[in-house]
């Protein structure tokens, strides 16, 4: 029987894609569900306020009556903006290990982005840098950390066969904090704070957090706005992502630097959530928000979630103070292992920090492009 696609519009066709992923990666060890709540919001244009500024759509594909996978599209035109290009992305894909399902899908994307004048697509891509970036080509056998993806090994070659080619790839580093680089984070940091004046702010509460939110993501404005696939966050996206990340954020492992009263530069650590998320399947009630206020208390390991300092002060080490910061605060609480985001592979500035620690580059992900 061919695959039949379907063009996803009612709540209950929202639902199935949200949940599409839960059958296809049922028993996987290594794969971390979202809150499925979150992912129906980011499919609403009544709720994602992205998609005042971006055309998406997705589709569901079915075979023998049964859901075989999923695709989006999305034109962010701030983006094309920004780069003055015609590209059209891909998002949120996901298929049984069959040719036939994946070339519908992507070929039913691909004639979407081609009829809106797009002259190039790229992916996986979502609506913004905080959405989901990138498809995982190595490091299968490492469990995914919130702030990151998880695919499974047969996509890549269906990707490279349809004639998708690398645009950029980031990559993931598992870090064991020791003494040494404890110590020299720390006589790096009160060298950097006494030369410029640097004071830090340090936190107890998710409510002393909030006064400096709209600080937070300008600074990631400023920071990132030179990076592929970022565009700004307005004050809708910020208060979007805010709710959806505030439920998650342990103050304690997040700083901010400021000089002369303002703030210039910050990091959110999180404890790592990664076996929460598995417990709560895809749920907050009646029992997942358990699972990850434990995870919040007790963690094993810290996720490197964000980091931000504003251009001008790039080279004057408000990063090492940063670091130094979080490193205390995880030998206070028992913490060695750390996390690290998706960092671009030519990123050496930050690459070359890791060598300090004991340290592995386990896990690669990759935005894929094709003229189109």
């Amino acid at each position: 029987m061919s695959v039949e696609i379907i063009q996803v519009n009612s709540p209950s066709e929202i639902k199935a894609f949200a949940k599409f992923p839960f059958e296809l990666y049922k028993g996987n060890a290594y794969w971390v569900p979202p809150i499925i709540k979150d992912e129906m919001t980011s499919l609403n244009p009544k709720e994602n306020p992205a998609m005042e500024y971006c055309d998406s759509i997705f589709w569901l594909a079915k075979k023998d009556g049964k859901i075989v996978g999923r695709i989006g599209a999305i034109i962010n035109h701030k983006y094309n903006e920004k780069v003055g290009e015609k590209l059209g992305r891909f998002s949120r894909l996901e298929f049984i290990n069959d040719a036939e399902v994946f070339t519908v899908l992507m070929d039913t994307a691909i004639d979407w982005l081609k009829k809106k004048g797009m002259k190039k697509a790229h992916g996986p891509l979502g609506f913004s840098n905080l959405d989901t970036q990138g498809m995982l080509i190595e490091g299968f056998d490492h469990i995914a950390s919130v702030a990151s993806v998880y695919h499974l090994p047969y996509y890549k070659s269906y990707m490279e066969k349809y004639g998708f080619e690398k645009e950029n790839d980031w990559v993931e580093f598992r870090l064991t904090l020791g003494e040494k680089a404890r110590e020299k984070g720390n006589r790096g940091s009160k060298l950097i704070a006494r030369r410029y004046g640097f004071e830090v702010l340090r936190f107890q509460k998710t409510d002393e957090l909030r006064p400096y939110v709209k600080d937070l993501f300008k600074i990631l404005n400023e920071a990132f706005a030179v990076l592929p696939y970022v565009s700004p966050f307005n004050d809708k996206m910020i208060a979007l992502y805010t709710e959806k990340y505030f439920k998650v954020i342990n103050p304690k492992y997040v700083r901010m630097v400021k000089k002369d009263e303002e703030i210039i530069g910050f990091v959110v650590a999180v404890p790592s959530l990664s076996e929460a998320m598995q417990k709560a399947k895809g749920k907050l009630f009646p029992f997942g928000f358990v699972h990850i206020l434990n995870a919040m208390k007790k963690p094993k390991v810290l996720d490197f979630f964000l980091t931000g300092v504003k251009p001008e002060f790039d080279n004057s080490g408000v990063a090492v103070i940063l670091f130094a910061e979080i490193q205390e605060e995880m030998m206070s609480a028992g913490i060695d292992q750390m996390e690290t985001t998706g960092i671009f592979e030519d990123n050496h500035n930050v690459i070359s920090n890791w060598k300090n620690y004991e340290h592995i580059q386990h896990k690669r992900r990759r935005c894929f492009i094709k003229n189109i």
